[in-house]
């Protein structure tokens, strides 16, 4: 689900940092916000963390919203468009920045649906599940 299904964490704060105490982007620079407008994130601060016990949906790829990524993923049982104020969820819509679900990204690479990335504000810690060649062929290239 790319929207949060509640704290499940408890109120403990496990980002994954650096050394420096900043989160990185897929290049090992300080992560960037992904989108204010609507509010983005597990935290709804706008950055991806990556927070495995608060947010097991992985909500760390920052995506340009496409209306095909829009229409997947309400294929895959996830509507998007509709706002969910009990969830804090705004509602999408194409253009919108919004840190989607590392599984469902992937979902929608395989599906030919994948929204580009903005990879300032992609976790690192995707990484772990996706090459850093496979995100910068979907690399979002426009200057927001």
């Amino acid at each position: 689900m790319d929207e949060p299904d509640g704290d499940g964490g408890g109120g403990v704060d496990d980002r994954r940092l650096e050394v420096d105490g900043e989160e990185r982007n897929v290049y090992g620079d300080p992560l960037e916000p992904c989108g204010r407008d609507p509010e983005t994130g597990v935290l709804r601060d706008g950055e991806c963390h990556a927070m495995p016990a608060r947010d097991p949906g992985r909500h760390e790829v920052c995506a340009v919203l496409t209306e095909r990524f829009l229409e997947f993923s309400a294929t895959m049982g996830n509507e998007l468009r509709e706002p969910r104020p009990d969830l804090q969820f705004p509602g999408l819509s194409p253009g919108d920045r919004w840190c989607v679900c590392l599984p469902r990204w992937v979902e929608a690479v395989e599906g030919r649906a994948a929204p580009p990335v903005v990879l300032a504000a992609t976790n690192e810690s995707v990484l772990d599940a996706v090459d850093l060649e496979t995100l910068e062929a979907h690399a979002h290239d426009a200057e927001d």
